[in-house]
C-alpha cells in the first residue's frame, strides 16, 4: 500500500486494521510453529502489519495534537469557521477545480521532434 493513501484519511481506523491484520497473523504462525520456514514468514507478516499499526496510531496522536495546538492559537471564531460545513465545501471546490486544470494541462502531450519538425518545415 502506498504511504500516502496509508496515511490519508483516519490513521486511527487504519491503525486498529493493521493491529487486527498483525494479530491474526501472529496467531497464523503461532498455528503453523511447526513449519519452520513457513512460521518465520507468519512471524515477519505479523511483525510489519503490528510495526504499521503501531506507526499509523503515533502518528494518529501526533497529528491530534498538532491539530490542538494550532487551532489554540487561533481566535474562536477562525476555529468555528474553519470547521464549518461551507469553509470544507469551499476547500472541496477549490481542490476539485485544481485538480481539473492540472489534469487538463497533462491530457496535452508534449509535441515531439518529429511534431516541431514538421509545424516548421510546413511554415516554409
Amino acid at each position: 500500500m502506498a504511504l500516502q493513501r496509508m496515511l490519508s484519511g483516519d490513521p486511527s481506523k487504519s491503525s486498529k486494521v493493521y493491529l487486527a491484520i498483525g494479530a491474526l497473523s501472529l496467531a497464523k504462525a503461532i498455528a503453523v510453529r511447526k513449519d519452520r520456514e513457513r512460521f518465520r514468514r507468519e512471524l515477519l507478516d505479523a511483525g510489519l502489519f503490528l510495526g504499521a499499526g503501531l506507526a499509523l496510531r503515533r502518528f494518529s496522536r501526533i497529528k491530534t495534537e498538532k491539530r490542538q495546538e494550532l487551532e489554540s492559537q487561533l481566535p474562536e471564531w477562525a476555529v468555528d469557521a474553519l470547521r464549518s460545513e461551507t469553509a470544507s465545501r469551499g476547500v472541496r471546490t477549490i481542490a476539485k477545480q485544481r485538480l481539473r486544470s492540472r489534469s487538463e494541462t497533462k491530457a496535452q502531450p508534449e509535441p515531439t521532434f518529429r511534431d516541431r519538425a514538421r509545424t516548421v518545415l510546413a511554415r516554409l
